[in-house]
Parts: C-alpha cells; sequence; structure tokens
C-alpha cells in the first residue's frame, strides 16, 4: 500500500523485491476508498513540488517570445520548401502559441496544487504535447523557440504524468502479479523498458538533427558516407509531400516513444492496457511506415541517407521487443472480457487477472552499473538470433549493395529489385528473432524466390549479378524455413510460435 501511496515520487522500479510481501500481504485486496484517498492525499503531499515547477515552466514560456525575438535573423525552410503560413504569420503565431501555452501552465498547474483534479493535470499534459509539435506545425523561423518549445514540452509532460505517475491512478490501481500468467517472463519489466527508451532517445536525437536542417537551422547535413546525398533525399518531392518536416514528424514520435518508456509500472500490460496500446500502435505501424520509408528511398528519390538508415536501423529492435508486451495485454482483456467485465472499463482502468506470479526473474535496474550484461540480457528476453536469420540479415545487406559492386546504375530496374528485397528480407528477419513473430520469417521464402526468379525477367543484367541473385535468393529462401531455438513461454500464443 504505500509502494502505491510514494509510487512516482520513490520510482516503482526501485521496490520491485517488496512485491511478493506486499501481494501475500492483500494490501491490493483489503483497500476501502477512504485508504485510497489518504494515499491520494499523501502522494499529493510528495509531489507538490511538481505542480510549482509547472507553473515556473508556465511563466518561462508565456515571457519566451518577449525574451527571445522570434523575427530577429529568421530561417527559412531547406531546399525552398513552401509553408503554409507566411512568414510573419508564422512568428506571430508561435508568439501566441507560446503566450497561450504559458497562461494555460500556470492556470491549470495552480489548479493541479491540490489532489483529486486529474483533469487539470492532463491539460498541463497535453500543453507540453502541443509545445513539443507546435515549432514544427508553424515552421518555426527561430531555432531559439523551437529547442525552448520542444525541451518544455517534454519537460511538461514528464512532470505531469511520468514521475507523480498517471493523475489519480491511486484511486483504482490494483496490486497482483506483474509475469502474464503462462509467460516465463515479465514483458512490462523495467529492463524490457529499459532498452526502448535507450533506443527511442538515439532515435530522437538523429530525427531531430534531420529536422534541423529541413527547417533552416542547419545550412549542410553531414553525411559520413553520401556525401550531397541527404540534401537531395531531405529536399526530395517524396520529404514535401507532407505539411511538416518529416524528420521533424520523426522527432515527435520518438519523443513519444522514449517517454512512454517510463509511464506505468511492471505490471502495465495489465494496469494500463490503453497506454500499452498506443505505445504498440506508435512503435509498430508507425514504425513500420518509418522503415518503408526509408527503404523506398533510393527507388523513389535515387540517392541514399545515413542518417535516414541509423532513424530505421534504431527503429527496426524496436518492433519484436514491443510486440511481445502488446500480446500479453491483448490476452489480459481478452480473460477480462471473457469473465464479464465490460471492455472500455478494462481497456481504460485495467484491473486484476486470474493466474499469473510475482516477477522474480527480471534483475532490478538498480543492478546496471554492476550487473550490466545481466539486465542487457533480461531487456532482450523474447528475442533470440538462430544462425539462418543472422545470416539472412547479412545476405539482405549483400543485396542491397550488389548492384553498386557490380556497377550497376541506382535506379534501374536491377537495382530497385536488390535494394527492395534485400532491405525487405533484412527487416523480416529482424522483426522474425523476436520469438512471438518467428512465423514472419516466411515471407523470406517469398522475397527469396522473387530475387532467385525475378531477375531473369530484366533485360541487360550483367550475367555475374544475375548469377548472384539466384544463389543468393536461393539461399534467403531456403533459410527461412528452419525455426531455430525458442527459449521463452507466452502462454496462449505459444501455439503461434511455429
Amino acid at each position: 500500500m504505500e509502494q502505491m501511496g510514494n509510487r512516482g515520487v520513490t520510482r516503482p522500479m526501485m521496490h520491485e523485491p517488496d512485491k511478493q510481501q506486499d501481494h501475500d500481504n492483500g494490501h491490493d485486496m483489503m483497500m476501502s476508498p477512504q485508504q485510497r484517498t489518504d494515499m491520494l492525499n499523501s502522494h499529493q503531499m510528495q509531489t507538490l513540488w511538481i505542480y510549482w515547477l509547472v507553473i515556473m515552466l508556465g511563466v518561462w514560456v508565456l515571457v519566451s517570445p518577449f525574451t527571445f525575438d522570434y523575427a530577429k535573423n529568421p530561417v527559412m525552410p531547406s531546399g525552398g520548401r513552401p509553408v503554409w503560413l507566411s512568414l510573419p504569420d508564422r512568428i506571430e503565431a508561435l508568439r501566441w502559441s507560446d503566450i497561450i501555452s504559458g497562461v494555460l501552465l500556470i492556470v491549470f498547474g495552480y489548479r493541479s496544487l491540490r489532489p483529486n483534479r486529474p483533469v487539470s493535470v492532463w491539460i498541463c499534459c497535453f500543453v507540453g504535447i502541443w509545445l513539443s509539435m507546435a515549432p514544427l506545425v508553424l515552421w518555426s523561423p527561430s531555432a531559439a523557440a523551437y529547442l525552448n518549445d520542444t525541451l518544455v514540452g517534454v519537460l511538461v509532460i514528464g512532470l505531469t504524468i511520468l514521475i507523480p505517475g498517471m493523475p489519480n491512478m491511486i484511486m483504482y490501481m490494483e496490486m497482483g502479479p506483474d509475469t502474464p500468467p503462462g509467460w516465463s517472463y515479465n514483458p512490462s519489466s523495467w529492463p524490457q523498458r529499459w532498452i526502448m527508451i535507450v533506443l527511442g532517445f538515439l532515435g530522437w536525437l538523429v530525427s531531430r538533427y534531420l529536422a534541423a536542417f529541413q527547417l533552416g537551422y542547419l545550412s549542410h547535413p553531414y553525411d559520413p558516407f553520401f556525401g550531397d546525398s541527404t540534401i537531395h533525399v531531405l529536399n526530395s518531392a517524396m520529404s514535401h509531400a507532407l505539411p511538416v518536416s518529416d524528420g521533424g514528424l520523426g522527432s515527435f514520435a520518438y519523443t513519444f516513444e522514449f517517454l512512454m518508456g517510463w509511464m506505468g509500472s511492471s505490471a502495465r500490460w495489465r494496469t494500463m492496457p490503453w497506454m500499452v496500446t498506443f505505445f504498440g500502435i506508435l512503435v509498430i505501424p508507425l514504425g513500420l511506415v518509418h522503415i518503408f520509408l526509408v527503404i523506398s528511398q533510393p527507388l523513389v528519390v535515387g540517392y541514399w541517407c545515413t542518417f535516414c538508415i541509423l532513424a530505421a536501423v534504431i527503429m527496426m529492435p524496436m518492433i519484436p521487443l514491443e510486440v511481445d508486451e502488446v500480446i500479453a495485454m491483448v490476452q489480459y482483456m481478452k480473460q477480462r472480457i471473457s469473465k464479464g467485465e465490460n471492455f472500455w472499463k478494462v481497456f481504460w482502468r485495467g484491473g486484476g487477472v486470474d493466474g499469473g506470479s510475482t516477477d522474480e526473474r527480471s534483475p532490478t535496474i538498480m543492478s546496471f552499473p554492476q550487473q550490466q550484461n545481466t539486465v542487457f540480457q533480461a531487456s532482450i528476453w523474447g528475442m533470440s538470433f538462430p544462425w539462418t536469420l543472422a545470416l539472412s540479415v547479412a545476405l539482405g545487406i549483400w543485396l542491397v549493395f550488389s548492384p553498386a559492386v557490380f556497377g550497376v546504375a541506382i535506379q534501374t530496374p536491377t537495382a530497385s529489385l536488390n535494394h527492395l528485397c534485400g532491405a525487405l528480407i533484412v527487416v523480416v528477419a529482424v522483426i522474425s528473432m523476436g520469438e512471438v513473430l518467428r512465423m514472419g520469417r516466411y515471407l523470406n521464402v517469398l522475397l527469396g524466390l522473387t530475387v532467385a526468379g525475378g531477375i531473369w525477367f530484366i533485360d541487360g543484367v550483367p550475367s555475374i549479378l544475375a548469377t548472384n541473385c539466384l544463389v543468393v535468393g536461393l539461399l534467403i529462401a531456403a533459410l527461412a524455413i528452419p525455426r531455430g531455438q525458442i527459449k521463452e513461454h507466452y502462454g496462449d500464443w505459444d501455439q503461434y510460435v511455429k
């Protein structure tokens, strides 16, 4: 009970050894409404500084337009890109955005000083979200405004729903097991989320760099391998098709990916189904779209971009690392609905679960400085690396670079076949390293045969490259047949791990 009242203050990850005692004592089953109210008040006393800090950030944002002159030395988007607002309107809109956001943070931060006001806290959180996206939507002509708003936005989001925990969750959260029924590990453990936070933060840094060029804050982006190709990609018609900077859009998405890694307890697959759902949507389908856009660059634009590829490489392992948590959440939802519980109530509030166990296997994240390898191994439970899939990744990379090795131009049917299929083979192999998605490796049978057979329908292909495609394609198709070792168990999902 004390642990729940202190959640967000002392960080739940530091109390994992206490969970068994709390569960055995049955505290989760015995709390009265008055006890929960007392805990809410206790929690508010310990987190009061947060809302004062939100008010101070509101004042900071409010006076920012008067501290930094957004009209001084304004910059234009790269590549002569047209923007939906004129420069004077962009400057004026950004000023008023900061003034209104600052006022809202002051007013609703002040209201949040009293407990049991979740709406005010959520309004502050959404103001933080707006501050993170306003410089992108309004095409901020000032680097200072972009840096100021995005950093304050991240701080406000962190202060409102990450450090103190979800508003008023104390009033309904149920303690209980954190390893799902039939699972051999906890997909919501802190080591499992730690690696997602690290990858999300790295992706955020890379995407912000690309956005800085597209918004006009950098005159020339650095590319260690492809030189000016990056400029052609970032200023391409494909990139300009979006109403906002696609690099900025990526940084906005990565902001939530690394922040949402902090959200919730180590049992969030059952306590916060909505959050796991949104996090899954952010990582899985939107991550795949991001990867496919990068894959299409040599086909559509005809150039490569090192940092675009790096962002896709960072995103790729996040997909298999997140899918297991989504599956655990779906299994939990199915169980509660089969018990007659209301779908939306379970979705938004979570609850208890039949079965499951206390997570005694995961190392505490506090042990990382002494046990880096142990924590890292725990962070990738659910992924295994059969040699067949590892070799498929290497062969897929070889296919991507083989046109250049054999002297074939980048925008030819031969090169496009190798680039597209090679990159897709890598993506399928990496994602299939997630044991819950191991069945997906069969897609590489289709892709391998496409490479092996498709090359013969293209005219003018050098014989050595055609032979290369035939041999490598057949080898990739054969490598996709063996399942490889499965190390973990996933409850009812075991039947689909084939």
